[in-house]
């Protein structure tokens, strides 16, 4: 009996020693292969960065996956009872795997197999962990040995608590949501702190499979799974009896994550998004969650948006109807047949339609959606044109809703534009859009399109005048010239638009009545280098050819550039550039970079009372003196109220600006501004040709600019423009220059620089007040 027992015990013995071997080696030849876990110490996963406006409203997200890191320390109970008790209730007490769940998992496994059911696993929430990180979906012995073996070491090398944190982070939940706190953002909008035990649950429930019980899909099924998930919670003791009862028989209320970002946006986000990735790189920008501050308005971007959508269409239906986007043979299915590849997508309120039946005064339309509607003659008297000859059956049309089943008839404009809105004081840029529609085509007009400014570039010459001993009465000789341009070229001969001369008139009138003429010979009078380096100066052009006809505006610049360079007129004469990014900042508060170039003297020192003021400093550079950016300014006033811009003067406002247009009505601007705002417009082709007779910028940008000013400038706002302690008010003739007398009843009030008025007279200069011989000679 003993040497039997002892035969036995040593058969034993030896296939346990057996065993044991087997199981080192299946370890020793799997921890060889096994993936380096030891990163997960530090790893921070790819989060998104984030764009703002100046309001703290989030405007765009730059990521790859939509993810926000949150420390486990900032992840409420709730949320975390719900994962254990969904996934791995054992998870604070087992080392990675949970032999009880082994078990409990392998008999439901043989139940399931008899009945012809799914197998259930049994992994860890550790183990999920490992797969995550470190291993594939591939379904194998291979792989869960691996994973069985990662999860031992994980739990041996981090704590519960940050293995919690990578998992809770990590994990996907459907809807392109990974980690529970954008999964709270996109199915409920809140932050996880603000989450209830039912919404937990739900969140909890999705690992399993986040398509199959994505409640945006199927509602029911993903009640009932967060109701098994609220089972387990009160199973394990994290719900009391009643608190499961009442949370069960709620139902499931969501709210989509508001998306303020949209369409209105989508240039300036993109300037954005291209100008961080050049300074940071595309890695950094979509991985390292930085916080983008940025100075948009999105109540002042929607409007200009819109302002310049419905000024370029103004102009589109003056050149008529172009006709149908196609016509097809229609049938039920029409809306499949046709290529949608160059279609403007629904995101301007637009909608793609076909004609189904054409009468004398309507037009009976289907929907790309199924729905049917009319077009009444009203909607296309655009056109000019009667339905019957304007429209056939299965036509394909845009149309726009105008209420209920009646819509109107849209047309693509083969015409685009900028608009940007600027504070002329620091730079920042409220809101810019370049072009008629983002999605039609990515080009910026705003800030990526060379163009002539044409007269829209004078005041920067008749402000280099200014500070070279000009008044705003010195006059100029407005007559014909004929120059010569060099050897091999044509003499060139500058001319007024409408081709008329008015003889001598004053600086002022130069400028308000955009004479060519005039222009011309106060910039040879100056010396194009003079012209040429002033332009530099303003950042309007980079290397400008020097030629006279600079002064006119024939070298290209961008809206952005030319806009900016207007904001020195209003601020006293200080360049600023243009900012589109205010502050970025890592995912722990780091700045890493700061466009404010303002300094608050002795701020940190000091407590500010109600009588007392904070001294703001900065640094821009002086570039006019104050005077001279003040005259300027009430030059442009003058170009509202008496010139090629007085279809402003309606508004009542404090406005000014200045029109531009290029040889043959090729580019069209209008850079306005009143006393806190300067907004700048540009209206052209694509592939640059003339716009048609009298649409230059008074007719065909100016109207963006009064839209957008209507809408987004109140009374109260538009005030006075600051005049500079150096500068004299005197009543004039704004014919003559000369100070008005009592019966005078054509007067303006002129702005001169101190320095030039004694006992209330002008001090004209010895290039001043010439007689015509001496003026053509001079000039």
């Amino acid at each position: 009996m003993t040497k039997l027992f002892k035969k036995l015990f040593a058969v034993l013995a030896s296939f346990l020693l057996l065993i044991s071997i087997t199981i080192l080696s299946v370890l020793w030849t799997f921890s060889n292969k096994i993936p380096d876990y030891k990163f997960l110490k530090s790893y921070k996963p790819p989060v998104s960065s984030k764009m703002y406006s100046g309001n703290g409203e989030v405007v765009a997200d730059f990521s790859k996956e939509k993810r926000i890191f949150v420390p486990y320390s900032a992840i409420p109970k709730n949320v975390i009872n719900s994962f254990l008790a969904a996934e791995d209730k054992n998870f604070f007490s087992h080392p990675g795997i949970d032999a009880k769940g082994v078990v409990r998992a392998l008999i439901r496994n043989i139940q399931n197999i008899m009945s012809s059911k799914r197998l259930e696993g049994a992994s860890t929430i550790t183990q999920q962990v490992a797969k995550n990180f470190l291993l594939t979906n591939e379904v194998s012995l291979n792989r869960k040995i691996k994973e069985a073996i990662l999860a031992f070491r994980i739990e041996r090398a981090l704590s519960k608590e940050r293995i919690l944190e990578l998992y809770l982070n990590q994990i996907y939940l459907g809807s392109g949501a990974y980690g529970v706190a954008a999964a709270s953002l996109e199915y409920f909008d809140k932050s996880i702190k603000e989450l209830n035990y039912n919404e937990a649950a739900l969140l909890a429930a999705l690992p399993k499979a986040p398509s199959k019980y994505n409640p945006y899909r199927n509602i029911e099924l993903a009640k009932y799974r967060r109701d098994l998930v609220l089972k387990n919670m009160y199973e394990n003791n994290f719900l009391s009896q009643k608190k499961y009862i009442d949370l069960k028989s709620k139902p499931i209320e969501l709210k989509k994550n508001k998306k303020i970002f949209s369409e209105d946006a989508q240039y300036y986000i993109e300037d954005v998004r291209k100008s961080i990735i050049d300074k940071l790189s595309y890695e950094k920008v979509y991985n390292q969650g930085y916080n983008i501050n940025t100075p948009i308005n999105l109540d002042l971007q929607k409007i200009s948006t819109i302002s310049l959508r419905n000024g370029l269409i103004s102009y589109d239906r003056r050149k008529g109807w172009r006709g149908p986007i196609t016509n097809i043979n229609y049938t039920t299915d029409w809306f499949k047949k046709i290529n949608k590849k160059n279609f403007l997508e629904n995101s301007i309120g637009w909608k793609i339609a076909i004609i189904r039946k054409v009468n004398q005064f309507s037009a009976n339309i289907e929907i790309e959606n199924k729905e049917e509607g009319v077009i009444e003659y009203k909607d296309i008297s655009w056109t000019k044109k009667e339905f019957l000859e304007l429209l056939k059956k299965g036509d394909v049309i845009y149309v726009k809703q105008v209420k209920n089943n009646l819509y109107s008839l849209q047309q693509l404009p083969e015409i685009n534009g900028g608009i940007v809105v600027m504070d002329p004081f620091t730079g920042r840029v409220f809101a810019l859009s370049g072009g008629f529609s983002f999605n039609n085509s990515e080009f910026n007009r705003s800030s990526q399109a060379l163009r002539q400014p044409g007269s829209a570039f004078k005041p920067f010459v008749y402000a280099l005048a200014l500070e070279n001993k000009y008044t705003p009465s010195s006059l100029i000789l407005d007559a014909p010239l004929v120059l010569d341009q060099g050897e091999d070229l044509k003499k060139w001969k500058p001319e007024n638009y409408g081709k008329k001369f008015y003889g001598p008139s004053t600086l002022r009138t130069g400028l308000e009545k955009s004479r060519n003429l005039m222009t011309v010979r106060i910039s040879r009078s100056l010396g194009i280098d003079k012209i040429t380096n002033f332009s530099k100066k303003m950042k309007i052009y980079k290397n400008p050819e020097e030629l006279l006809s600079i002064s006119l505006g024939s070298a290209e610049t961008t809206l952005l550039k030319l806009t900016s360079a207007y904001c020195t007129f209003v601020n006293g004469g200080k360049l600023i550039e243009p900012i589109i990014i205010d502050r970025i900042q890592d995912g722990e508060g780091n700045t890493i970079i700061n466009n404010e170039n303002r300094k608050c003297i002795n701020c940190d020192q000091i407590s500010f009372t109600g009588k007392e003021f904070p001294i703001i400093k900065d640094n821009y550079p002086q570039v006019l003196s104050p005077e001279t950016a003040y005259q300027i300014t009430s030059f442009l006033q003058g170009v509202v109220e008496r010139g090629t811009g007085k279809k402003l003067r309606k508004l009542g406002l404090n406005i000014a600006g200045k029109t531009g247009t290029t040889n043959e009505n090729t580019d069209a601007w209008f850079i306005g501004f009143t006393s806190n705002l300067v907004i700048g417009v540009y209206v052209g082709m694509d592939n640059p040709k003339p716009l048609g007779k009298f649409e230059t910028g008074s007719k065909a940008a100016l109207p963006i600019f009064k839209e957008f000013v209507k809408k987004a400038v109140k009374k109260s706002d538009s005030r006075p423009f600051k005049v500079p302690q150096n500068i004299t008010l005197m009543v004039i003739d704004p014919n003559t220059g000369e100070k008005a007398k009592f019966t005078s009843k054509n007067t303006i009030i002129e702005s001169y620089k101190s320095e030039n008025v004694l006992n209330g007279k002008v001090l004209y200069s010895d290039n001043d007040r010439l007689d015509t011989n001496n003026i053509l000679k001079f000039y």
